[in-house]
C-alpha cells in the first residue's frame, strides 16, 4: 500500500518541522507529519510572503514547504510581492538578506491561485451587463505578469455552478479514491528516483537531462509537443513544463512511457481559451 500523500516522508517532516520551529510555530521538541497549507490573505507585505524581518525569519513560501501555499484572489495582491515568487518557485529556495542575517530556506511547495474573471467577478453573467465586459477581464489578469503566469503548469477556467446542480450527488471519484491514486503515483516516481541514484523525489524536481530521462516520450508525442510549442509560442520553461505534466499524468496512468495522450491532456490544461474565443 502506497504512503498517504498528506503524510510526509521522514525527512521531509524533519525539514518542514525545523523551518516550522525557526518561526516559532512549533512546541518544542515536536514534530508534525502532516503537509503544511499556508493561505495568506492578499495583503501580506513582501517580507510576510517570501521571509524577512527584524530577525530574517521565514515567510510563507518557506512555511508551506513540502506542502500547499493557496493564493486566493491573487490578482489583488501587490504586483512586486507577486513578482518574488518567480525564483522561489524555480530553484526551490529563498536567500533572505537583511542588515544583521543572511539565510536561506527551502521552499519547494505546489502553488495553487485563484481569481475572479475580473474585478466585479461578473465578466461572464449576461445579466449583469458589464460595461467594461471583456477589457475589464482583460486588464484584471493582466496584474499577472506573462513570466510568473508561465510558471503554472495547470490552468482552468470554472464556471458558476447553477442553483439545481447544488442538489445533486457529486460527480466523479470519491477523495479517498483520488489519494490513493496519487499515493501510487507518487511511490512511482520515488522509485524511479531511486534506481536512477538521484536526489529527486517526484517530477516536479527533474530538470534538463533528467527531465529527458525520465519522460521516455514517445515518436508520436515528441512530434505532439514540437507542434504544440509551434502552434502556442511556448517558451522553453513551457515546453519543459508541458513534458513534465504529462510525465505526471503518465505515472497517473500507470504508464511506462509518455504517450501522445499524456501529452495532449497536459497541453489542454496549460492552453485555455477565452469565452470571448
Amino acid at each position: 500500500m502506497p504512503a498517504n500523500p498528506l503524510c510526509s516522508t521522514p525527512a521531509e517532516a524533519l525539514e518542514t518541522s525545523m523551518i516550522h520551529s525557526i518561526a516559532g510555530l512549533l512546541d518544542e521538541g515536536g514534530i508534525s507529519r502532516d503537509r503544511p497549507f499556508r493561505a495568506p490573505h492578499h495583503t501580506a507585505s513582501m517580507a510576510a510572503l517570501v521571509g524577512g524581518g527584524r530577525h530574517a525569519k521565514p515567510g510563507e513560501i518557506s512555511l508551506a514547504h513540502n506542502g500547499v501555499l493557496f493564493l486566493d484572489e491573487f490578482p489583488e495582491y501587490p504586483r512586486p510581492v507577486l513578482e518574488t515568487l518567480r525564483q522561489p518557485i524555480e530553484t526551490g529556495d529563498v536567500h533572505v538578506a537583511r542588515a544583521n542575517a543572511h539565510v536561506s530556506y527551502p521552499c519547494r511547495f505546489l502553488l495553487i491561485a485563484a481569481a475572479n474573471p475580473c474585478r466585479c467577478g461578473q465578466l461572464y453573467d449576461a445579466n449583469a451587463a458589464c460595461a467594461r465586459a471583456p477589457n475589464c477581464g482583460a486588464d484584471y489578469m493582466g496584474r499577472i505578469s506573462g513570466p510568473l503566469m508561465d510558471r503554472f503548469d495547470i490552468r482552468l477556467e470554472v464556471s458558476a455552478v447553477a442553483f439545481s446542480d447544488l442538489e445533486r450527488p457529486p460527480a466523479g471519484d470519491a477523495s479517498a479514491v483520488i489519494a490513493a491514486r496519487v499515493a501510487a503515483a507518487r511511490a512511482r516516481q520515488s522509485a524511479r528516483f531511486e534506481v536512477m541514484g538521484v536526489e529527486a523525489r517526484v517530477n516536479a524536481d527533474a530538470t534538463g537531462k533528467l527531465l529527458e530521462d525520465i519522460a521516455e516520450i514517445t515518436p508520436a508525442a515528441r512530434a505532439l509537443m514540437t507542434r504544440a510549442a509551434e502552434r502556442f509560442g511556448l517558451s522553453a520553461r513551457g515546453y519543459h513544463r508541458v513534458l513534465r505534466l504529462g510525465r505526471t499524468i503518465a505515472d497517473l496512468a500507470n504508464s511506462d512511457r509518455t504517450e501522445e495522450a499524456h501529452i495532449l491532456e497536459a497541453v489542454g490544461y496549460r492552453i485555455t481559451q477565452s469565452r470571448e474565443g
